[in-house]
């Protein structure tokens, strides 16, 4: 199989490689680009640890093509913080121990910017909703809960 030119923006950046045709945005960022906090923890759309942004949407990028790339803005975990400032989520999840062995936490970080950025005043009804299609499968989900109202603080201002 003939593999495909991509040319996309990753985290910001005109970002360009080459990608087979069913290859899966996930294999791509992480085989080809080497960006690796992504995860793959059931390759069927089920447990959110492959979230990503593309075009300000949260999608599982197990689910989607690489080729699907093309001309899109994709946010990876990678591009979360800027420099060695953490996002306000990220650094909320450290403080409050909303992580223990951390497989599932990028999906749960991007999920999560991803309803701040919507709704910077969620009710703990919607934080719940809203990363329900997160698994974590170490630790019960009050603490990223209240990592997430207390990230929610820090964005309100």
């Amino acid at each position: 199989m003939s593999k495909m030119h991509i040319t996309t923006s990753i985290n910001g950046d005109t970002t360009e490689f080459l990608a087979e045709a069913d290859q899966t945005l996930l294999s791509a960022l992480r085989d080809n680009l080497r960006l690796t906090g992504t995860k793959e923890g059931c390759g069927s759309g089920d447990c959110g640890a492959c979230s990503v942004r593309v075009d300000g949407r949260v999608v599982c990028s197990c689910l989607m093509l690489a080729p699907e790339a093309q001309d899109r803005a994709i946010e990876t975990i990678e591009g979360m913080a800027d420099g060695d400032n953490l996002h306000p989520v990220q650094r909320r999840f450290l403080e409050e121990a909303a992580l223990q062995c951390g497989f599932c936490t990028p999906g749960f970080l991007i999920a999560a910017r991803d309803l701040l950025d919507r709704n910077p005043n969620p009710t703990e009804t919607e934080i719940r909703f809203w990363l329900a299609g997160n698994l974590c499968r170490c630790t019960g989900y009050d603490k990223i809960v209240r990592a997430v109202q207390k990230a929610a603080e820090d964005v309100r201002g």
